[in-house]
């Protein structure tokens, strides 16, 4: 039995994926409004109120649990999760509101010896696995550079908390910085720059920066807030460049030609789901897949993103 914490827009796209699986789970969600709404759109019954009068009602502990409740909301729901004796969870990206929360998160989950991941979809993306694939053929990365920059005259607009606001960084841009540094390699050393803060979030709105790999590939990064851009991803080898931009595609350009092409996918699972879920599911329900990412690596990088978010 699996338990479906929070039966909101991104539930709808787990639902459908586990129902594919056909895998047996409960929701358990808050408020009546979005769980009546996710009755009518599934046929599927959710029990609202909230999970503390969920777990009050003593039910046998489930044996997984996927949490994707709001982010303000990521933290405890964990912990009252593993407190009731769940050992395996994929929690949504990035396991809180900020980091010093999810660090709280991590001591007590190593304390409880529980198995947490973090749920960055679009590691699991047809493209992804496909450049990982190709890389790995090529003899692997030589440098890689990515863009993250936000739409932030967009998410100003959104009516967002402002714990959110604040931390767009750490909530919104590390889904491609994550990305980037899972297919480049991790960090051994960055140098990190920041400037022109955002009036509204107290935060740089331009960021740049450069570095290098344990596995000793270079990399360098920008982006800017306050202009515009799309989120990419560029990965060097010694046969060509692939480029991922947007993400859920993938281009190759051969090393002595200009010509850029486009790589075919086999990508009917992102057509039929959200892209990366079902893949992504699927290694958390069969514990078979290394990419999912635990916990305890995703702190790892706290130290990283701090010196390029310029908080260290």
């Amino acid at each position: 039995m699996l338990w479906l914490i929070g039966p909101g827009v991104l539930a709808l796209q787990y639902s459908k994926v586990l129902n594919k699986l056909n895998v047996k789970y409960s929701i358990i969600g808050r408020s009546k409004k979005s769980a009546q709404k996710f009755t009518s759109t599934t046929g599927l019954k959710v029990f609202s109120g909230g999970l503390s009068k969920f777990l009050d009602t003593k039910p046998t502990c489930a044996s997984k649990a996927i949490i994707c409740v709001n982010l303000e909301e990521l933290k405890a729901t964990t912990v009252d999760l593993i407190n009731y004796g769940v050992k395996d969870i994929l929690l949504e990206k990035p396991g809180g509101i900020n980091i010093r929360e999810v660090n709280e998160l991590y001591k007590f989950v190593k304390r409880k010896k529980t198995n947490v991941k973090i749920a960055y979809n679009r590691r699991f993306y047809s493209s992804v696995i496909k450049v990982k694939e190709l890389i790995k053929r090529d003899g692997g990365v030589q440098n890689f550079n990515f863009n993250f920059t936000e739409r932030t005259h967009l998410i100003e607009k959104l009516g967002l908390s402002k714990p959110v606001l604040r931390n767009q960084f750490f909530l919104n841009s590390t889904h491609v910085i994550d990305l980037a540094f899972y297919l480049g390699g991790v960090p051994k050393k960055i140098t990190s720059y920041v400037s022109n803060n955002i009036t509204w979030n107290k935060s740089p709105s331009i960021y740049c920066g450069a570095g290098k790999t344990k596995q000793g590939a270079m990399f360098s990064y920008n982006a800017n807030y306050k202009s515009t851009g799309r989120w990419s991803v560029e990965l060097l080898t010694a046969k060509g460049k692939y480029t991922l931009c947007p993400l859920e595609k993938l281009f190759f350009q051969k090393r002595g030609s200009s010509k850029i092409q486009e790589i075919k996918l086999n990508s009917k699972l992102d057509e039929n789901f959200k892209p990366g879920l079902y893949a992504q599911v699927k290694a958390f329900i069969n514990e078979t897949d290394e990419n999912l990412l635990s916990l305890s690596r995703h702190c790892s990088m706290f130290e990283f993103y701090k010196k390029m978010s310029g908080k260290s």
